[in-house]
C-alpha cells in the first residue's frame, strides 16, 4: 500500500480541483473525438452549469437527511454501542466496512456519514481500550461501504426508471420498470451479499499488521457540541422547546407515505427523502434540536453544491457534443448479448469518473444504454443494473462523494486512496461476474 499512498500523496489535488481539471480534460477530449468547435463547446459548458438543478436539490437532501439522521440522539448512541463491538484491530476495518455497507443500501447519504462518524468513535473507544488503530484505514473502510449504495433502497437510477413519467420512459417503452426487476431482484441482492464479504476479505487482507506503522487519531473522536437546546424565556420558547411540532409533522409523513404506498405509489427519490426526513422528526426531540442538527449538517454539503455546477457543465459538453456517444458507442460496437451488461458496466464506471452523479449519469447513458440493449435483446433491468454497478464502482477512486466523509474524519482523499483502491479491484470482480451470469 505504501507506494500506492506516496503517489497518491504526491499528485493527487483536492476534489474541487480534481474537478476544474477534469473540466479540461473532457473539453480537449470533445474538441480531439467530435466536430464541436472551442466556441461551441463553452457555450455548451456554460449552458449546461444549470442542467442538474433539480436533481441537485434532490441530491442535497438525501445527503443532508442522511446526516442529520445519523446526528440524532439514538442513532448516535446505536453507533456508541456498535463502536464497542470490535476487541481487535482487523475485526475493527472490517467491522466499520460492512456497518457502512448496510447503511448505503438504506441510503447513500446515511452510509457515508455513518462510515465518518462509526470509523471515529471506534478510533476513539479503540485508543481507550489500547488498541492501535491505523484512523485512515478505518475511515477507507468507511467509504468503502458506498460501493454498493446503487445496489439499495436510495438507488437513483433503478429508482428513475420506476418512476412514471421520467426520462427513461421512452427508452423503456413508457412503462416504468419495478424495483422488483432491478435492486429487489434476487441476483442484484445475491451480488449486494457477495461484494460486501469479498470487499470485506480484501480489507481484511490489506489492513495493517502487528508492527506496522500507524497513523492513529490524535483528538477526541467525539464532537463537543450542545444539545441544541435553548433558554426557554417565551411562550414562542417553550414551542420550540416542544417535541409536539417536530412529532406532528413526522406522524404525517408517515400517514402520507403509507398511503402513497398502499395506493400502488412507487419507490422515488423523493419518497426516500420523505422517509427520512419523516424518521428524522420522530427521532429528535423538539425543533431546537432539528435546527442544531441541520446546522451542522449543511457545512457538509456546500462543497458538494459548489461542485455539481462543475460536473453539470462537464455533462453538458460531454452531452451535446456527442462525446458521451463515442465512450458509449466503443464499448457498445464490441458487445454480444452476453458482454454487453459487462461493457455497460465497463462504460459506465468509465464515464463516472467524469460525472460522479447517480442520476446524472442516468439522464446521460441511460437512453443511449437501454436503446443498444433493446437492439441486442438484453433485458433493461440487466442494462440498468449495469450503469448503476458501474456508477457505484469508480466511486471509490473519484473523491467526489468522499467529501462528507473525510470532512467528518479531518483527513484528506489522499490519506485513504490506497485502499479504496483495493476495493476498486475487488468489488469489481463481484460486478463483472455477476453480470455476465445473469447474461447467459
Amino acid at each position: 500500500m505504501r507506494p500506492v499512498n506516496n503517489v497518491v500523496e504526491r499528485f493527487i489535488p483536492s476534489a474541487l480541483v480534481f474537478s476544474i481539471a477534469l473540466t479540461f480534460i473532457v473539453a480537449v477530449m470533445a474538441l480531439i473525438l467530435t466536430d464541436t468547435g472551442p466556441a461551441d463547446l463553452v457555450v455548451q459548458w456554460g449552458d449546461g452549469l444549470a442542467g442538474l438543478l433539480a436533481f441537485m436539490t434532490q441530491m442535497a437532501l438525501i445527503l443532508l437527511l442522511g446526516h442529520i439522521l445519523a446526528s440524532t440522539g439514538p442513532v448516535r448512541r446505536l453507533l456508541g454501542v456498535l463502536a464497542r463491538v470490535p476487541r481487535t484491530p482487523l475485526f475493527a476495518y472490517v467491522f466499520v466496512f460492512v456497518v457502512a455497507a448496510l447503511a448505503s443500501l438504506i441510503t447513500w447519504g446515511l452510509g457515508l456519514v455513518v462510515g465518518g462518524l462509526l470509523a471515529r468513535e471506534v478510533a476513539y473507544q479503540g485508543r481507550e481500550r489500547g488498541m492501535k488503530l491505523h484512523f485512515p484505514m478505518l475511515v477507507a473502510s468507511g467509504f468503502a461501504g458506498f460501493v454498493v449504495w446503487h445496489m439499495g433502497y436510495s438507488a437513483s437510477g433503478p429508482l428513475t426508471a420506476a418512476t412514471e413519467g421520467s426520462f427513461l420512459m421512452e427508452s423503456l417503452g413508457g412503462k416504468p420498470l419495478p424495483i422488483s426487476q432491478t435492486v429487489f431482484s434476487s441476483w442484484n441482492m445475491i451480488a449486494a451479499l457477495v461484494a460486501i464479504v469479498v470487499v470485506a476479505l480484501a480489507l481484511y487482507m490489506v489492513a495493517p499488521r502487528e508492527g506496522d506503522r500507524v497513523v492513529e487519531l490524535t483528538v477526541d473522536a467525539r464532537e463537543k457540541t450542545d444539545d441544541g437546546q435553548e433558554e426557554v424565556l417565551t411562550p414562542a420558547d417553550r414551542v420550540d422547546a416542544s417535541r409536539l411540532p417536530t412529532l406532528l409533522v413526522g406522524l404525517s409523513l408517515v400517514a402520507y407515505l403509507a398511503m402513497h404506498f398502499g395506493r400502488g405509489g412507487t419507490l422515488t427519490l423523493d419518497t426516500v427523502n420523505w422517509s427520512f426526513l419523516a424518521l428524522i422528526l420522530l427521532l429528535v426531540r423538539n425543533p431546537f434540536e432539528l435546527i442544531r442538527l441541520t446546522k451542522d449538517a449543511a457545512s457538509n454539503v456546500g462543497e458538494i453544491l459548489l461542485q455539481f455546477p462543475l460536473y453539470a457543465g462537464i455533462l453538458g459538453m460531454m452531452t451535446a457534443s456527442g462525446l458521451v456517444l463515442v465512450v458509449t458507442d466503443a464499448f457498445v460496437a464490441v458487445s454480444t448479448p452476453t458482454t454487453f451488461g459487462l461493457l455497460a458496466f465497463l462504460s459506465a464506471g468509465l464515464v463516472n469518473f467524469f460525472v460522479p452523479s447517480g442520476g446524472g449519469q442516468f439522464a446521460v447513458q441511460g437512453p443511449i444504454m437501454l436503446g443498444a440493449g433493446g437492439e441486442l435483446g438484453v433485458d433493461p433491468a440487466i442494462t440498468i443494473m449495469a450503469v448503476s454497478y458501474g456508477d457505484q464502482w469508480t466511486n471509490m477512486i473519484q473523491p467526489f462523494w468522499a467529501i462528507p466523509l473525510l470532512a467528518i474524519a479531518g483527513l484528506k482523499m489522499r490519506d485513504i486512496l490506497g485502499y479504496t483502491t483495493v476495493v476498486l479491484l475487488a468489488s469489481g470482480l463481484v460486478f463483472a461476474t455477476t453480470l455476465l451470469l445473469v447474461s447467459l
